[in-house]
């Protein structure tokens, strides 16, 4: 083998290496304020000392529409120990749309209008729903799933992170 496609092979492998492993700092979640659907404003940093979910997502998207049943679950079953939950409609969803969606069925936490597409670019430009950031009590960025959770998964860690 010769130099150049070691050197190529050596780049790929390290380059994977930085998307699959976790960061030697973690790092902060944004400070981000957000319009709820009520029209209340509220800012990220007012949840620190919870661990907090932030999902990204849209009506129109179909693993959305499905994941939520399993967000309020989870949701549920935590929301009394520290854990809460942020789903932000991204900005292209029409807002009567997110209202008539959150109130058909209920969603029992808070949902968020990201009117200009500012609460995707804070979180690292985000393009593919749902995307769901999982925070600490410190307001650290612990986990980022692109894609629906697998949700025995989110559970185990988000156990983890209440008890620490």
């Amino acid at each position: 083998m010769s130099l150049r496609p070691r050197f190529a092979a050596v780049l790929l492998a390290l380059g994977l290496a930085a998307t699959v492993l976790p960061a030697c700092s973690p790092q902060l979640a944004p400070e981000v304020g957000y319009t709820l659907i009520d029209g209340r404003q509220e800012q990220l940093s007012a949840l620190r000392g919870k661990v907090v979910l932030v999902n990204f997502w849209a009506t129109s998207c179909a693993s959305c529409v499905k994941e939520m049943p399993d967000l309020a679950a989870t949701y549920g079953k935590y929301a009394a120990r520290g854990y809460d939950t942020v789903a932000v409609a991204m900005a292209y969803d029409p807002p009567a749309y997110v209202l008539n969606f959150a109130k058909s069925r209920a969603l029992p936490f808070k949902v968020a209008l990201d009117h200009d597409g500012e609460l995707a670019r804070r979180f690292g430009d985000i393009q593919l729903t749902p995307t769901s950031v999982l925070i600490d009590k410190q307001g650290r960025i612990v986990k980022r799933y692109v894609g629906p959770p697998n949700f025995d998964e989110l559970n185990a860690l988000v156990e983890k992170l209440l008890t620490a």
